[in-house]
Order: C-alpha cells, then sequence, then structure tokens
C-alpha cells in the first residue's frame, strides 16, 4: 500500500497532540523529539482497526504470533535466524532495556557501560537499576566508532552489563561486523553481557550492511539480548509493544527471570499493529527514501547556507548529528536556535560531555521543513 509524505504542519499542528506539537509555541519549529511526521502505513491503520472493531483490546500473556513473524522478518532482513521461542514482550524497547538490566546487574554494587554520545534515556535507564553508570565515549576522530581499548579497560575493571546502541542514536552509525566481532570477544572474555538496542536498525539506508549483534555474540560466546520494535521503523511509538529477543539458549535462561507481568503491561493493539507493519516493507522503503533525500537536502542547503555547521551522515534512521562548534553558539547551541532561529532541536549535552557543541535534528518530515529549519539555522548564527 501507497506511502503518505509529510502532512502540511498546520495539519500536523492541528491534527497531532504529541510533545512534539505541543511542547513549544506554534512559531517554534519542531525537529526534535524522534517521531514521524508522515502518516502511518495503511496496513497498520487496518490492522488496528479491526482489532478495535473486534473488540480485541485485552491482556497479553506472551508474543504469539509476533514471535514467528519477528523471526521470519529478522531472517529475511539480516539473514539473523531467530528462535521464536527466544522472543519476549515488552511495553517498549526502555522498558526491555530496563527489565533485561535487572537481571543481570547486581543490587548492590553493579556497574553498566554506555557509549556517549548516546540516547540520553540510557542515564536514566541504568539509574532505575540502581547500578553505576560507566562511560566509554565513541571516538569521533574514527568516524564515530567504539572505543574498543577503552572497552577492554572498563570490562576488565569489573563491570556487569553494557547497553550497545545499534545503529547509534545519536550519530546513526551501525558499527560495522569487524567491530562487533571484537566487542563480542571482550565481552566473552570477561563475562560482560551486552543489552543491544536495535530499534533503528528497520531504518537501515541504502548500501549499509547492518549486522545484528545477537549471532555474532552467540559465535563468540558471549551472553546477549537484542531489544527491539517496528516503533522507530512505522511510527508506532504510542501502541506500545517491542520484543526482548535472547541470542542463545543461555541467553533464554537468562529470560526465564522477567516479570510474568511483563507481557500484560504490553498493548495488544501494538503487538497488531508490528505483526501488521513487519509486512509493510515497502511502506518503509518508501520512508527511508524521503529520509535519505531530505539528508541529502540538510546536507547541500547547510554548504550553501550555514558552511561552519557540519553534518554527520547516518547509515540508518532519520535522526542526524550536527556540530556547531565552529558556530559560535556554545556548548548548548539547541538555546540559541530555539529561542533566537524558532527552531526545536535536541540539545547534544543531554547526550553526554561529548554532545556538547551538537544537537540532534529530526528529518522525517517535510522537504520544506528542512528547507526552513536551514534558513532559521542561518538566521541564529548570523
Amino acid at each position: 500500500m501507497s506511502f503518505e509524505p509529510a502532512l502540511p504542519l498546520p495539519q500536523l499542528r492541528r491534527s497531532r497532540s504529541s510533545i512534539k506539537w505541543r511542547r513549544y509555541p506554534e512559531d517554534v519549529l519542531p525537529l526534535f523529539v524522534a517521531e514521524m511526521d508522515f502518516g502511518v502505513a495503511p496496513e497498520v491503520i487496518e490492522a488496528v482497526t479491526d482489532a478495535l472493531a473486534a473488540g480485541d483490546t485485552g491482556y497479553l500473556d506472551g508474543p504469539g504470533p509476533l514471535a514467528p513473524a519477528f523471526a521470519a522478518f529478522a531472517e529475511d532482513s539480516w539473514g539473523w535466524r531467530v528462535d521464536p521461542g527466544h522472543v519476549h514482550l515488552a511495553t517498549d524497547v526502555t522498558v526491555g532495556v530496563v527489565e533485561t538490566l535487572r537481571l543481570v546487574v547486581p543490587r548492590a554494587g553493579g556497574s553498566v557501560v554506555i557509549t556517549p554520545p548516546v540516547y540520553s534515556p540510557f542515564y536514566e535507564m541504568v539509574g532505575e537499576t540502581g547500578a553505576r553508570l560507566v562511560e566509554v565515549p565513541l571516538l569521533e576522530a574514527s568516524d564515530w566508532s567504539l572505543d574498543l581499548a577503552g572497552l577492554e579497560t572498563a570490562f576488565r575493571a569489573g563491570v556487569d552489563a553494557m547497553i550497545l546502541c545499534h545503529p547509534h542514536n545519536p550519530t546513526g552509525r551501525t558499527h560495522d561486523r569487524a567491530t562487533l566481532e571484537a566487542l563480542a570477544r571482550l565481552a566473552a572474555a570477561h563475562d560482560v553481557v551486552i543489552v543491544s538496542d536495535e530499534v533503528h536498525a528497520t531504518l537501515a539506508h541504502p548500501g549499509t550492511d547492518f549486522a545484528p549483534f545477537a549471532p555474532i555474540a552467540s559465535a563468540a560466546g558471549a551472553l546477549s539480548v537484542t531489544v527491539t520494535s517496528a516503533s522507530k521503523g512505522w511510527n508506532l511509538a504510542a501502541l506500545k509493544c517491542a520484543v526482548i529477543v535472547a541470542a542463545d539458549a543461555r541467553a533464554e535462561a537468562l529470560l526465564t527471570g522477567l516479570p510474568d507481568e511483563l507481557a500484560a503491561r504490553t498493548s495488544i493493539l501494538g503487538l497488531h499493529a508490528n505483526l501488521a507493519a513487519l509486512g509493510a516493507t515497502a511502506w518503509r522503503d518508501a520512508a527511508v527514501a524521503q529520509i535519505t533525500r531530505n539528508i541529502e537536502l540538510l546536507g547541500s542547503r547547510l554548504a550553501t547556507e550555514a558552511p561552519s555547521v557540519s553534518l554527520v551522515r547516518p547509515d540508518a534512521g532519520y535522526l542526524v548529528w550536527l556540530d556547531f562548534r565552529a558556530t559560535g553558539l556554545g556548548d548548548d547551541p539547541a538555546v540559541s536556535l530555539r529561542e533566537i532561529g524558532r527552531v526545536a532541536f535536541n540539545s547534544g549535552p543531554s547526550f553526554g560531555a561529548p554532545g556538547r557543541g551538537f544537537v540532534r535534528a529530526n528529518l522525517a518530515c517535510d522537504p520544506a521543513t528542512v528547507a526552513e529549519a536551514v534558513h532559521r539555522i542561518a538566521a541564529s548564527i548570523a
């Protein structure tokens, strides 16, 4: 079924009530929170509408048909053979990560590694487990890659787990297979559990070879769990449903400790939506095509109107990392851009100290919105 382009801004402001459209005054152009301006895939609308019409609005006790559907999607998309019996439900990806960490991090004295600049809720999620946070920043000089030497040092010092952001948010980078293999060897050698957040993987750009971490971890003898959802690829954040996937039998034994109530807290409508989304790959491909065109437009417009701003080109997703350090707008340029230019981005420092001087922008929007955002950026710098 057809992909619906981004709606006009006035219509979006009238019809949508999410944070993106209510947090700031109407004269502020919202390019921050990670949700799309596109319409929902017709297949998803039909599935959810049918479920509502049937009164199918009760509780879940497991993934049911979503488990084999995800397994088929993973094999078709990435060559990842998933045992449907290793698929569990969670309310969303953040809940899945936290509940998995609770199984592996001691209540007292535990520690978890993250790799800033990184998805800012990771800080809070680690805090929910009571664990100590260990930061091993990405290597900007090596194109925002994982710092394997730094990770080895942290693992040797004794940590319980690491949250792998793959593809990485906010940089949009996918970690290459060789790097993931090295990480898996380190994790196996030091008994570190890797919890891989792969929610942006369904939005890999053409030419990107995304490698799921689970089979790589299993081959190396590392203990790993993947948490993902159709929520980013098909714009389904409100329909709360994610999957927690054990990499192998050893990881599945760990996940048997998940609370029984976790499935019941997941939306049955979200399950129907995820099922439909995994079959709506043509819609997803059209969305990716629009996103990549928007990235090219942003790059060309910045080069002309605001050349002091550098774009980190992502490998996946619709979030882009913009470097404002040469503009004179300070450690948190999002403030000036919002107050002067009336355009809202995510604050770079919220992703950790390496985010000083950066902002994260959302390009799942109309090309006209991208052009207007660059105009406002240029005005702010001027």
